[in-house]
């Protein structure tokens, strides 16, 4: 930058008062903005450098060319499957259960020609598998109208259980889960009913069929609204989404089983406290935001402290570097303690004891970060809440991450950056109903695609609709 010209004295002082003025306020602006560029520019490098392996970024938000380069050598090895390895073939299905059976059965020696007789007790098996010749099945329901010779007309009823619209419940349910589990956009899902099943469909039949299916489940999910409150454990997690043109968030709460979504124009403590009450006394497990401040037994995520201390690792002032590497090593020798845990090589109990010096350690080490002008503010609320850090360590069945929420909500994740969100309220009340059935039936092993069907038959029918409850 060039130099900034020199003003003589005597000139300055034939400047009117005004004009001086205004040069020195001038100077002062100048000056501070300079030092707020400067500040600027230094968190801007400090945000380059943050990835989903030292901040709260997923993975996802990482460009995969951007990921840096692996240390493990190359393997030599070619790809695919590697000589030796246990084959996985399809196995066939009870020969009873095809819709044909084709005897090949050779006539004549391919050496000599001679004429062959009999059949092989145990002939060699293919089965081919095809897709059915796809084709609606419409049934035309005729509703007569007489007229009583007292000039009183009376018109049939549908049988009971028959929709009042043109969709019945497996095609509801289909629809729903097209644009639930799989993603699709309502006009894509329109197009794969009409192109693939023969089905005509637009994007704003697939929107009725939307609420419809939502009303069908509604009566399941608030029953699971209804337990929350009555759970010990609960792995809880958000994520940003929108509503029509407003900010709104997914909460997903994972209890042990079933899990719940839940779509909210709110991040706060309030929607907590609508879901759980005020008077939660289980333990909840999750990252350190704020919101989650308001019940008193909590568990916070180590694997996005690992994260944090990674963070520390990277940054470019030896004293978070060396605090960052101190702690990294006692957290790797927890995981690795939790896994034996978890693989059932050690007991609770032993486990206890064996986290004791780990535990000190940490605390130690957090506390001398407490007391360090550089590292106060990343310490600060590790310290004064320290109790958070370790529920899972003196509670049967809590863990140490919150991977189980973070697991359930990637899906709604995935959703959420193809479908930018939704349009309304109604959306959001499908969303919220069929990601909670999706994930409750896939944590239950259950088949999403027949509770679906029996719910939209349940309500047709003015039948109780299936639970998606299960005994632990």
């Amino acid at each position: 930058m060039d130099a900034a010209p020199v003003v003589a004295p005597e000139v300055l002082a034939s400047l009117p008062p005004e004009v001086l003025a205004l040069i020195a306020w001038q100077a002062r602006r100048i000056d501070f903005l300079e030092a707020r560029v400067a500040e600027l520019e230094a968190k801007l490098e400090a945000l380059l450098g943050k990835n989903s392996t030292n901040s709260s970024k997923p993975p996802s938000s990482t460009h995969p060319h951007a990921k840096p380069p692996s240390v493990k050598p190359k393997s030599r090895r070619p790809r695919g499957g590697q000589p030796g390895h246990d084959q996985h073939l399809r196995e066939l299905i009870p020969t009873a259960q095809c819709v044909a059976v084709v005897p090949c059965v050779p006539t004549q020696c391919r050496r000599c020609g001679k004429a062959l007789r009999g059949v092989d007790p145990a002939p060699l098996r293919q089965q081919v598998w095809e897709l059915p010749d796809i084709q609606p099945l419409v049934t035309e329901y005729q509703r007569h109208r007489l007229v009583c010779p007292c000039g009183c007309s009376t018109c049939g009823e549908l049988p009971r259980g028959v929709p009042s619209g043109q969709a019945g419940p497996r095609l509801i349910a289909f629809a729903a889960l097209l644009m639930a589990c799989f993603r699709q956009s309502k006009r894509r899902a329109a197009q794969f009913l009409s192109m693939i099943l023969n089905q005509p469909a637009s994007a704003g039949w697939l929107v009725l069929l939307q609420k419809r299916a939502a009303e069908a489940v509604q009566p399941a999910y608030d029953e699971l609204a209804e337990r929350l409150a009555e759970q010990t454990r609960l792995h809880i997690d958000e994520s940003p989404t929108k509503e029509g043109q407003a900010k709104a968030w997914v909460w997903t709460f994972v209890a042990q089983t079933f899990t719940f979504f839940a779509c909210r124009t709110s991040r706060a403590a309030e929607v907590l406290q609508e879901l759980l009450g005020a008077t939660f006394t289980g333990v909840i497990q999750c990252d350190r935001a704020r919101m989650y401040w308001c019940y008193g037994r909590l568990q916070w995520c180590w694997a996005h402290l690992k994260r944090d201390f990674q963070a520390l690792i990277d940054d470019p002032c030896a004293t978070k570097q060396r605090l960052g590497r101190d702690l990294m090593k006692p957290l790797k020798e927890l995981f690795a303690l939790w896994q034996k845990v978890r693989d059932g090589t050690i007991s609770r109990r032993t486990f206890r004891r064996r986290m004791q010096p780990i535990r000190q350690r940490v605390d130690a080490l957090l506390l001398r970060g407490y007391f360090n002008a550089l590292t106060y503010t990343f310490c600060k609320e590790l310290v004064e809440h320290g109790a958070h850090l370790w529920t899972f360590v003196d509670v049967d069945g809590v863990e140490p991450t919150n991977n189980a929420a973070e697991q359930a909500l990637r899906h709604a994740v995935i959703w959420r950056k193809l479908s930018f969100g939704t349009q309304s309220s109604a959306g959001s009340a499908f969303v919220e109903r069929l990601l909670t059935v999706i994930e409750t039936c896939r944590r239950q092993s259950r088949q999403v695609f027949s509770w679906l069907v029996m719910a939209v038959e349940a309500r047709y029918n003015d039948q109780a609709t299936p639970s998606l409850l299960r005994a632990a």
